[in-house]
């Protein structure tokens, strides 16, 4: 089984996901500042799996957007089981909590000037 993680881009969109094609069964949005796409996408897919990994079959994806100061970011994944609201509220709690987001944008702006 490989462990690599596919990087797909589009201009500067970037979107990280470990099957290709990326498939959206579930997502959430937010918005976050300044940062190296790809450290972004990595820490979030990380903490997207530890609150969801209890569902059947989840892959996380992350597609990070460029917007005026910073990224439009779409994170969830596919199943291969049913995930309900509370499993979803439970990843866009983790997706909205201001030091997860503080975090994540502390390590992606390691080594950018």
């Amino acid at each position: 089984m490989s462990h690599r993680w596919h990087i797909l881009r589009d201009g500067e969109a970037l979107t990280l996901a470990r099957h290709v094609p990326p498939r959206f069964d579930f997502s959430i949005r937010t918005s976050l500042g300044p940062g190296d796409a790809a450290r972004l996408a990595h820490q979030i897919r990380q903490d997207l799996w530890r609150a969801l990994q209890q569902v059947r079959g989840f892959s996380p994806v992350v597609q990070l957007t460029p917007r005026t100061g910073g990224w439009d970011v779409v994170a969830g994944g596919r199943t291969l089981g049913p995930i309900d609201e509370r499993q979803i509220e439970v990843a866009r709690n983790d997706m909205e909590h201001p030091q997860n987001k503080e975090r994540w944008e502390r390590h992606a702006m390691r080594g950018v000037r």
